[in-house]
């Protein structure tokens, strides 16, 4: 099914105010790369971190509500 040639050229609003607002904040995407780096590109974990956090690791009971009498 082909589009009517004049649906081709429609932006919606949002995608409008999108580029808008990149074009007066061009900085906006380094600054989300930036902040993706900060909180999800991490360095691997060693073999030795990774035994340490497991042993760390504190076991938790089965039903976690249930108090002990």
């Amino acid at each position: 099914m082909k589009f009517l040639k004049q649906h081709s050229l429609y932006e919606s609003d949002h995608s409008l105010f999108i580029k808008k607002l990149k074009e007066q904040n061009p900085q906006i995407e380094e600054d989300q790369r930036r902040g993706r780096a900060m909180l999800w590109d991490k360095a691997p974990l060693t073999l030795d971190e990774q035994q340490r956090r497991a042993d760390s690791r504190v076991k938790q009971q089965p039903y976690v509500y249930q108090t002990k009498v």
